[in-house]
């Protein structure tokens, strides 16, 4: 499909609904230099959405220079943080103000419940407060040297960076991505899942109608293997920053290493849901069911394997399950749903392979596990709240990520055991502990090999905690300060300043 475009400076962001979306470059709305465009979907109905400018190589050497030249020669880097930290807050002024619309956009695209909506774009915009914040205080060091001696550390951006989010939480990850990279100082090209490109796009124009200088935000959709392989391979990129699969994660690092390139990798999960035998179950089943279940499950910490004590197994299971039973699927749109749509009938397809694969292994489908209808979404893509029983380690549904509404469960006998089987997979993203002793919660807290633990808690992150994994789910961290770090360089000033001339050599 080609769609011929003129040129057009972003000045304010204007209706966020549009049956077209261009690509964003220094400052501009430009499509795609063949000329191509594709289309994106409302999942929830599988109807088109909108049409999408598609990037190419071309599009993406364009962007590159753009954010190349914004950062060597532009004023952004050069603006005190106190400067930066305004603009980034009128960036979340000016999404507050459009709260709804974001909202709305955000649904129609992903397919996401209007709640899950809600509370992502919320986060988003507290990206862009909390980083406005913390920028002002991230300062170098002054360090204790011999006498007649001086060393500070200056911290400065990294430099150009090229940041690829996936399709689960398109705004949200683009907030993740652009606000500390812009809040160090950095240029950034943002590639977004090109099944959910709209609020990415959006976020950009936001980003130039607050004040940010041309250039310095690029946004271009386009393929993951043309357009993703391109800047991770770009000599003129310091750094990548990407989350998704593992196995696209693991391409990407090897790529980047050719140029020895700053890297930041959120990668897959396959979180351990664990419940003690003195967990107050008021709390633990909720909270359980949210862990999985939120955002249709598709979610990289998504808690999808569950260990309940065999004391209890019983008790909580019954609950659980009649708990998911009441779950409701549907409109997107109805404040009463509470699981959205599947983003693809492809995705639907790889959930229904696993469960069918644990079916033929000897599980046991307690409830759920059926692709679904759902009257006026009939060509939308559904499937139900899955609870999986009777489960073996060594089966695949067990082992790998599923990224749906689907949750393994099993029996342990102790605390021991259950560290040793909440750790076995490649995996290390999140995780959660239900218990009302707080020695054994810090314990085990402390043996589970995962970047996040939550306590008592269906939630894994707010502004300000860092999220990140181990092992196979990456590594670096995101939503904290400690991010800024990733996007800056640490250099070492030292200075003499003692009365007489160094002459190590003596001649």
């Amino acid at each position: 499909m080609t769609q011929t475009v003129n040129k057009e400076i972003i000045t304010e962001v204007g209706p966020l609904k549009r049956e077209h979306y261009s690509m964003i470059i220094n400052g501009e709305r430009v499509e795609s230099s063949s000329d191509e465009i594709y289309q994106t979907f409302n999942p929830a109905k599988g109807e088109v959405l909108a049409t999408i400018a598609k990037a190419n190589e071309e599009d993406a050497e364009k962007a590159v220079q753009a954010a190349r030249n914004a950062f060597d020669h532009g004023k952004w880097r050069k603006y005190p943080v106190g400067k930066r930290s305004r603009v980034l807050n009128k960036i979340a002024e000016i999404m507050r103000g459009r709260f709804k619309e974001l909202v709305e956009v955000e649904v129609l695209n992903s397919g996401k419940s209007i709640g899950a909506a809600q509370v992502q774009v919320n986060q988003a915009i507290e990206d862009f407060e909390f980083y406005a914040g913390a920028i002002v205080g991230h300062r170098g060091t002054v360090n204790n040297m011999p006498y007649g001696f001086f060393n500070y550390t200056h911290k400065e951006p990294v430099g150009v960076c090229a940041q690829i989010i996936p399709w689960n939480y398109p705004m949200m990850m683009a907030a993740w991505k652009i606000a500390p990279a812009i809040a160090a100082g950095c240029s950034v090209v943002i590639k977004p899942a090109s099944l959910t490109p709209v609020t990415a796009i959006l976020l950009n124009e936001i980003c130039h109608e607050a004040g940010v200088p041309e250039g310095v935000v690029n946004t271009i959709p386009g393929s993951g293997q043309v357009v993703g392989d391109y800047l991770v391979k770009h000599e003129a990129i310091n750094k990548v920053a990407f989350t998704g699969s593992t196995p696209t994660g693991k391409n990407i690092m090897g790529k980047a290493s050719e140029t020895l390139k700053r890297i930041t990798l959120e990668l897959g999960g396959k979180s351990p849901n664990i419940v003690f035998e003195d967990a107050d179950l008021e709390a633990a089943v909720p909270g359980s069911l949210f862990g999985i279940f939120f955002n249709t499950g598709q979610s990289c910490e998504a808690r999808s394997r569950m260990f309940v004590h065999e004391s209890i197994y019983d008790t909580f299971m019954e609950q659980f399950i009649a708990k998911t039973e009441k779950l409701k699927s549907g409109d997107p749109f109805d404040k009463g749903t509470h699981l959205g749509s599947i983003i693809s009938k492809e995705q639907v397809d790889v959930i229904d392979g696993y469960v069918q694969s644990a079916k033929a292994d000897g599980a046991t489908i307690a409830t759920g596990g059926k692709i679904m209808q759902i009257e006026g979404f009939e060509n939308g893509h559904w499937y139900e709240p899955t609870v999986i029983t009777d489960v073996t380690p060594d089966m695949k549904a067990v082992k790998e990520e599923i990224f749906g509404p689907v949750v393994v469960v099993e029996k342990f006998t102790d605390e021991k055991d259950v560290i040793k089987r909440a750790n076995d997979t490649k995996y290390g993203l999140g995780s959660a502990i239900w218990t009302t002793n707080q020695a054994r919660a810090t314990r085990v807290a402390h043996r589970i090999q995962a970047g996040i633990v939550m306590v008592n808690s269906p939630f894994s992150a707010f502004p300000g905690t860092p999220f990140g994994g181990y092992k196979e789910s990456g590594f670096g961290r995101e939503l904290a300060v400690e991010s800024l770090d990733l996007y800056m360089e640490d250099k070492s000033v030292l200075s003499y300043y003692g009365s007489k001339p160094l002459n190590p050599f003596g001649v």
